[in-house]
């Protein structure tokens, strides 16, 4: 039976994702790693706001949210 195109390309994957296993990144320290999920946890906020404000129509709620999402947002620059 012929293999069709689409399992060569995930067998491509899976190659490329057990290569990737191989080479183990340095663990990153704890502080790092604190960082990391404080940026996360920025970025759900981030994505919760936007999908408020998307949502929202009274003028009060609105401005209320884009005050957030741009402090949200200074926060996040301190990241980088």
């Amino acid at each position: 039976m012929a293999r069709g195109w689409e399992s060569k390309s995930v067998e491509q994957q899976q190659a490329e994702m057990a290569e990737r296993r191989k080479s183990p990144r340095p663990a990153a320290s704890p502080d790092k790693q604190k960082q990391n999920r404080q940026r996360e946890g920025l970025l759900l906020s981030r994505t919760h706001v936007l999908r408020q404000l998307e949502a929202s129509t009274h003028p009060a709620r609105r401005r209320i949210l884009e005050q957030a999402l741009a402090d949200i947002n200074r926060q996040l620059v301190s990241f980088e």
